[in-house]
Parts: C-alpha cells; sequence; structure tokens
C-alpha cells in the first residue's frame, strides 16, 4: 500500500502564481453578448443620447433671450442688429443647440460609460470616474476662462481697433459664430491634463517622456493659441496659448503624483 503525497511539500507552479495586482486585470461586468447584441446597445443609447439632447434643445430655446443677454455681455459699448429677416431666429436655434449639447453631456457621458464598462478591467475603472469628473470640471473651467478672459481681451481689440471711424453695430449671426466657436474650442483645448493623465494611467507614456518633448508642446500651444483665437492681437493668443501650456505641464505634475 502506497502513502499519499505529501501535499505540504508541493509548490506551485510559476503559471498558477498570482501577484496582488492580478485582480485588477479582471473584467468583473465581462457579459457575454452577441455582435447583434452589442449593436443593439450601441443604437439605444445613441438614440437614448438624441433624446436628451434633443429635450435640453427645446429647454433651452424656450429661455434662449436670458441666454443670449448673456453671452452679449462681454460685448460692452457695442449694438447689435439684425441685418437679414430671421437671422435671430436662427441665431436662437443655434444657442439653444449648443446650450443643449452641454446640458444633455452628463447624460450622454453616462450612456458611453455604461456601453463599455463590461469591457474594461478593474485597473481601467479605476480611471473612468477621475477622468469623467476631471474631463467635465475642466471643459467648465475652459468655458469660464474664455468667457471672462479670452473673449472680453478679443472683443477690446475689435472694439478699439474700429473706434473713430466706424460705429460699433455688429451682426448677431456673426457675433454669435465667434464667440461659439471659442468657448467650446478652448473648453476642448483644456482636456489636455485628462489625456495625460489617461496616457499615463494606462501605461502608454511616462511623465519623463512628457516632460522630454516640452520645446514641441510649447510651440504646439502657440500655434493653438493663434488658430483657436477669433483676433489677431498677441494678447489674446498668448492667453490660450499660456493657458494651455500651463495645463500640459500640470498634467506632467498629476502623472508624476500617480508614480507614471
Amino acid at each position: 500500500m502506497t502513502s499519499p503525497p505529501d501535499t505540504q511539500n508541493i509548490q506551485p507552479s510559476e503559471d498558477t502564481k498570482k501577484t496582488p495586482d492580478d485582480h485588477l486585470d479582471e473584467f468583473p461586468y465581462e457579459v457575454e453578448m452577441s455582435l447583434f447584441d452589442h449593436l443593439e446597445e450601441l443604437r439605444q443609447r445613441i438614440f437614448y443620447s438624441i433624446i436628451a439632447v434633443f429635450a435640453a434643445m427645446v429647454a433651452c430655446f424656450v429661455t434662449v433671450k436670458p441666454i443670449v443677454r448673456i453671452l452679449e455681455a462681454p460685448a460692452q459699448g457695442v449694438d447689435f442688429v439684425q441685418i437679414r429677416p430671421g437671422e435671430f431666429f436662427f441665431v436662437s436655434i443655434q444657442v439653444a443647440g449648443y446650450s443643449g449639447l452641454l446640458l444633455a453631456t452628463p447624460f450622454i457621458l453616462y450612456q458611453i460609460v455604461r456601453f463599455v464598462l463590461p469591457g474594461l478591467t478593474r485597473r481601467e475603472q479605476r480611471l473612468i470616474a477621475p477622468v469623467v469628473l476631471g474631463s467635465s470640471l475642466l471643459f467648465l473651467g475652459g468655458l469660464v476662462f474664455a468667457y471672462f478672459a479670452l473673449i472680453p481681451a478679443a472683443l477690446k481689440f475689435f472694439v478699439s481697433y474700429g473706434e473713430g471711424v466706424v460705429a460699433q453695430q455688429w451682426s448677431i449671426d456673426e457675433y454669435f459664430k465667434t464667440i461659439l466657436l471659442l468657448l467650446f474650442s478652448t473648453g476642448i483645448a483644456f482636456q489636455v491634463p485628462v489625456l495625460q493623465a489617461l496616457l499615463g494611467g494606462l501605461g502608454i507614456v511616462s511623465s519623463k517622456q512628457m516632460l522630454s518633448g516640452w520645446r514641441y508642446v510649447v510651440l504646439s500651444a502657440a500655434v493653438i493659441g493663434a488658430v483657436l483665437t477669433p483676433s489677431t492681437d498677441p494678447l489674446t493668443q498668448s492667453l490660450l496659448g499660456g493657458a494651455v501650456a500651463m495645463l500640459y505641464f500640470s498634467g506632467i505634475g498629476l502623472v508624476k503624483l500617480m508614480g507614471r
């Protein structure tokens, strides 16, 4: 009769050993779905997002006049005119569209997160909340920065340049095309630290690598400031370019704090 093997002396093989971080590579919300099921879920979430944007746009259109007055406030000493029939009506639709999209953004982000969540590991899921929150706050920060700093500086340049030569009567349509573009492009430009944190958190780029390319970043920030600002004065361009450069270096510090 043979004696049972001594299980105390059996050592786990290299393949069966687990590190403390192995659970971070698991998919806790993974669900078996066919391609058609994924497409159906995507269709539903897009449909819900469209409904949310449409409802927000309608709500903003109903109250569009107060929104228009708020956006006109930075243009001190300027009279707005309607130079063709229905111009203000179409401007109202445009303003309501941008405002509705902004209001519906949290719901759209929720739908995106719910769709991609089953395909993410625990490690990747830990980045969702900071990325979504940081992106939202930075976008709002970009809107505030554009409204209180960039737009007044740009408009002051335009007014002073034509002062004493032309009357300051601006087309309401052209004015809102300019400031809405500046508002949303600045909000998007403020997403730089979020992108850096995401790349650093996933281990794609380290803070040392980000810092090594600082010369290209400064040049790119200057180009962004020149492209996105509607005026040609160096002050407005420097404000946006300087803000983007500062955000980039702040992002490097954030990635460094993350241990990357």
